[in-house]
């Protein structure tokens, strides 16, 4: 069950267009694992932004969350951004 949601995850996400390139994340590759605690109703979404130095990394990542918390089976996604020089900052701002 927790591999639906997970493919629910990945659909809302395709949703979300790369701001530079105009295309969805997911088609891009920026989109990572994506992990779903169905019993907590969680999720955790990793970004890897094509450019350590993206400036749109942080609305990237902010976006991923708004649209997997939109699903009725998520309560709570964690966005983990890796290979960016920020990854951190972005990471605890974003999942505040």
């Amino acid at each position: 069950m927790s591999e639906d949601i997970a493919i629910k995850v990945k659909e809302a996400l395709s949703k979300i267009p790369d701001p530079h390139m105009g295309v969805s994340i997911v088609e891009l590759g920026i989109v990572g694992d994506i992990e779903v605690n169905e019993k907590e109703k969680t999720a955790k979404i990793v970004i890897i932004p094509t450019n350590p130095g993206c400036m749109s990394a942080a609305n990237i990542a902010m976006q991923a969350r708004i649209e997997a918390e939109k699903l009725d089976e998520i309560d709570k996604a964690e966005i983990v951004v890796e290979g960016h020089m920020m990854a951190d900052a972005i990471c605890e701002m974003v999942n505040k």
